[in-house]
């Protein structure tokens, strides 16, 4: 099967590491290790925890860093009485791009559901940004080979009612539960083949809109793993969480 031409996107998960100072030096150092090429052939994109978001905005502003900047999370309301929570429109002024959208972490931890993960994708659409998507099943769930009929339910909540021009242009992130952290890390065929159930199922919804869709691999991504899963033809990049934290190892991610 032919890859096709959907320009690859490395996105780091820091996920609650880092204090802002520790973030700015760690995108310093980043964007020291990168080259204009990277750039051109890989979309490069680094989630910091809430407060370091303003520290990160600024110094890639003002160092004209060609990284995109992401969100790990929002409310889906625009505002109101919700106490600890941030929205959609407050992050797009502080230009964010990319809002993580349903991680597992947010499903298995506190209780999102696939309703919630819903109405942030399309709070996060209407606020002009990107939501990265978020998907994967448990090691139970993959042991009973439930994982197609998981990913499946997932992202026909998430994209129900939106329309293919908006569906095209966001980004899923394929993350098997049992990957994530534990240094395990999904056969390159594996995660394609699921992958590629992902974009049958974005094609039943939306059409040609599927070939738009960047699909993104996480799961304990590396340097040594990513050269052989962005080989594969389904997966357009990868959501890095621990190698992302280490500029020296996401550098080397990027330049797969």
């Amino acid at each position: 099967m032919v890859k096709q031409v959907r320009k690859p996107l490395m996105a780091g998960n820091w996920k609650m590491h880092h204090n802002h100072f520790e973030a700015i030096q760690v995108v310093q150092k980043l964007a020291y290790r990168l080259e204009a090429d990277d750039y051109d052939r890989c979309d490069v994109v680094v989630c910091p925890t809430l407060i370091c978001l303003r520290s990160v905005q600024t110094v890639i502003e003002s160092d004209r860093m060609t990284i995109g900047l992401g969100a790990q999370n929002c409310y889906f309301e625009e505002k109101g009485a919700f106490t600890g929570e941030v929205s959609a429109p407050m992050l797009a002024k502080m230009n964010v791009q990319y809002v993580i959208v349903g991680h597992s972490e947010r499903r298995e931890i506190f209780g999102e559901t696939d309703e919630v993960v819903a109405k942030k994708t399309r709070a996060v659409l209407g606020a002009g940004m990107t939501p990265i998507v978020c998907c994967g099943e448990t090691l139970e769930e993959r042991e009973a080979d439930q994982t197609t009929e998981k990913v499946s339910g997932q992202i026909k909540a998430a994209f129900h009612g939106i329309k293919a021009d908006d569906i095209a242009q966001c980004i899923v992130a394929y993350e098997p539960i049992w990957a994530i952290g534990t240094g395990r890390t999904a056969t390159s065929q594996e995660a394609n083949d699921t992958i590629g159930v992902i974009r049958s199922v974005i094609r039943q919804m939306a059409g040609g809109a599927a070939d738009q869709v960047r699909i993104l691999y996480g799961g304990s991504v590396k340097p040594s793993n990513v050269s052989e899963l962005m080989g594969m033809p389904e997966i357009d990049g990868a959501l890095v969480g621990g190698a992302s934290l280490d500029p020296d190892d996401f550098a080397k991610i990027i330049k797969f």
